[in-house]
């Protein structure tokens, strides 16, 4: 059984990441003009939609009272690098009725994670309002949505999520918060499989070698290390809607510096709410594509967003409101690299509103250059409409019967 077991972990990581990452995007401005016209498109819709908002992934759904009996349309409203995130789209419903974690290898039906582990896709929902206090990290397996809508639904006080060599993962309308290390142990990821864990990080959503995951509309806050961290050559995705709080180092994109499969990463950060009690790391990113577009910043103490190795960083409509201490007013990091290096990174900062003395370094080829072209085209909402793109920022309160 050890023996078996090692010999199926080294495949896994010898081969894993080619079985579910998805090629990137050759030109990802075509990507962040998509992004700009459906942002316009809801916005066009304004006059005729009384519950719209101008924000084109709210304005897919949440108009249907009906949302209830139609769940999965949820997985047609993405936008962005993780557009293609159809989680359990395809599969049954499945309802999750005990929120014990008992078992991390034998979980029960019923639970969370008997639901997350299984090898068909699958849409997942709660039965009622319930806290989640996972013993060991709930690893997913792929096509798998988690749906809170309609329960007021924790994942809190244990380890939290881990997406790690899978795709098509959907994590909608939860509350994640406290976040800890879970520990040496086996812990199951598929029905067929189990296998030994070391200690994990105690991020929210840890993103591993994934692709195609879409995390919307949760409240994150006071986890160990990152809300949400992408690295290992994660791609394909879109971190939207979400309520960020209390939290020293909010979101790493990037595994390390020497990493270069991260240069494939491709993510959108689209209408979340940076709220209080953040430190840095909105996001901090390595090598790839980041589009941030039209989200709201209200706190941080050193900075707001940061990268090294030369990522390329698109920052489009967002409101950034810098803290009242004189020495703390940039949003922006270059981090381990002088000058002469991170003034060829391609930062750019067009159409942001700046408050409070707020200030964002630009370097490389700039809002004119062929660079940011395709994307200069079609221009992100204004910044002033920021309140309303992220007013319904974080898990949502969905009643059945009523719009949500």
């Amino acid at each position: 059984m050890h023996f078996t077991f090692l010999f199926c972990l080294f495949i896994v990581l010898l081969v894993g990441p080619s079985f579910t990452l998805s090629s990137p995007v050759q030109d990802p401005e075509l990507v962040v003009h998509e992004v700009h016209k459906s942002i316009n498109a809801s916005r066009r819709k304004l006059s005729f939609l009384s519950c719209g908002t101008g924000n084109p992934i709210d304005d897919c759904w949440r108009c249907d009272k009906n949302w209830e009996k139609n769940r999965q349309r949820l997985a047609d409203c993405a936008i962005g690098f993780g557009k293609n995130a159809i989680g359990g789209k395809n599969g049954d419903i499945y309802v999750v009725t005990d929120s014990k974690d008992d078992d991390p290898v034998n979980p029960k039906p019923g639970t969370l994670r008997y639901g997350v582990i299984q090898d068909e896709p699958l849409w997942i929902i709660f039965e009622r309002d319930m806290v989640i206090q996972l013993r060991e990290e709930l690893m997913m397996n792929s096509f798998k949505t988690i749906d809170g809508r309609g329960a007021s639904v924790h994942i809190a006080g244990g380890p939290c999520i881990t997406i790690q060599y899978v795709t098509n993962i959907i994590i909608h309308g939860v509350n994640i918060h406290d976040c800890k290390q879970g520990g040496n142990t086996n812990v199951r990821d598929s029905p067929g499989h189990y296998g030994y864990r070391t200690i994990s990080d105690g991020d929210g959503v840890s993103i591993f070698g994934g692709s195609h995951v879409w995390v919307d509309h949760c409240s994150l806050s006071n986890c160990n290390d990152g809300l949400i961290d992408a690295i290992r050559g994660s791609t394909a995705i879109t971190i939207s809607n979400n309520y960020m709080t209390h939290h020293n180092k909010v979101m790493l994109l990037g595994h390390s510096d020497t990493f270069t499969q991260d240069k494939n990463m491709q993510v959108t950060i689209a209408f979340n709410h940076f709220g209080e009690g953040l430190v840095q790391r909105m996001p901090r990113c390595r090598h790839g594509y980041f589009h941030v577009v039209n989200n709201d910043y209200t706190h941080w103490e050193m900075y707001a967003i940061g990268g090294s190795a030369a990522p390329t960083i698109n920052s489009q409509g967002n409101r950034f409101l810098a803290p009242n201490g004189q020495f703390d007013k940039e949003v922006t990091k270059h981090e381990d690299a002088p000058e002469d290096e991170w003034r060829r990174w391609n930062w750019r900062s067009e159409g942001d509103l700046m408050l409070n003395g707020a200030y964002f370094t630009t370097s490389g080829a700039g809002a004119s250059s062929g660079s940011y072209a395709k994307a200069s085209s079609l221009g992100a909402r204004s910044s002033t409409m920021v309140s309303s793109l992220t007013g319904g920022a974080g898990a949502l309160i969905c009643r059945k019967g009523s719009k949500c």
